[in-house]
């Protein structure tokens, strides 16, 4: 059994050596750990970091691409490398690295195909009071949109089994996190978190230059996770709501026309006709939402098979 912990980086010079030296030689029921670091672009000596402590593997990119498409990378040359389980974990050394073995601990068990890292979110203090809101608040979308009951979702503290990270995709370009948990859940994975411990804040968060910018992402994210993925609810509720309330000044403007007929009440019509009108196209949209969503499964179980078919291939020639 080999384990492969990943780290993506961007310009972490400064905190990179501290998070390998805290990385574990060895974890109990692996044969084999190696490290791999995703260097996103950097600008600083982060790859020299790397190589000086003699990481396994290194996968670059010439130009920062963000969190999620250096997660999906990672993967893959973790995939490509022989990993039976993947580890994902912060260059930052946010996450206490002893707690691996623990992590990895219900897929060796048989118990679990994705493991999330909880973190104390309330008890930590450089998280500030709408931070902590914020996280909750996600934690709680992807719960009910994938059926799941992670309470931790923007944990990025993580292990994965090769057959689970073969049928992970990510669509957004900013974070994963989310994301691949609510397409665990949808795929029947098993998943679960098991309680981490974290270090100090070393420094401020990258994906977020402010809370204004964090605010604004995490709205955004959840928005597009329900469009993604619930987009039969998601729009037939926008359609059903301007629908009743189309039919409420319909059948307003029928009553005030009736009582007063001197006023022809024209903008309340205009209104209605619009909302009702609006409404019946979103249900529509919402079926071929549906439809969309349907043919999206089918081109990523194609492209899982793919993968594992290369990946095998990959390992039969070394």
């Amino acid at each position: 059994m080999k384990l492969i912990i990943q780290i993506p980086c961007y310009n972490e010079e400064e905190t990179l050596a501290l998070a390998l030296d805290e990385l574990p030689k060895k974890v109990k029921g692996f044969d084999e750990v190696e490290v791999l670091i995703i260097n996103d672009g950097s600008t600083d000596n982060t790859v020299g970091v790397a190589q000086e402590w003699g990481v396994d593997h290194i996968v670059s990119f010439t130009k920062n691409k963000g969190l999620a498409r250096g997660y999906m990378a990672g993967l893959e040359a973790c995939l490509k490398a022989g990993a039976d389980v993947i580890v994902n974990t912060d260059a930052d050394n946010q996450y206490n690295a002893k707690d691996i073995e623990k992590l990895c601990q219900p897929i060796l068990e048989g118990k679990a195909d994705l493991v999330v890292g909880e973190r104390p979110i309330n008890n930590i203090e450089h998280f500030s009071f709408i931070k902590k809101k914020l996280q909750n608040l996600g934690s709680w979308v992807v719960r009910k949109v994938s059926r799941t009951d992670i309470p931790d979702a923007p944990s990025g503290f993580r292990a994965i089994t090769k057959e689970a990270a073969y049928h992970l995709n990510v669509f957004n370009d900013y974070t994963y996190t989310l994301e691949t948990i609510i397409q665990a859940g949808r795929k029947n994975m098993a998943i679960t978190s098991v309680p981490i411990s974290v270090n100090e804040d070393l420094r401020p968060s990258r994906l977020f230059k402010s809370m204004r910018a964090y605010i604004k992402r995490s709205i955004a994210t959840i928005l597009r996770i329900g469009i993604i993925y619930e987009p039969t609810r998601f729009f037939s509720w926008i359609g059903i709501i301007s629908f009743i309330l189309g039919t409420g000044l319909g059948i307003r403007w029928i009553i005030l026309f009736f009582m007063d007929t001197t006023r022809t009440h024209v903008p309340s019509l205009i209104l209605a006709s619009i909302l009702i009108i609006l409404g019946v196209l979103v249900i529509v949209m919402s079926v071929l939402a549906d439809l969309i969503s349907v043919n999206r499964k089918i081109l990523e179980e194609n492209q899982s098979r793919l993968r594992k078919i290369e990946n095998e291939m990959l390992q039969k020639k070394d």
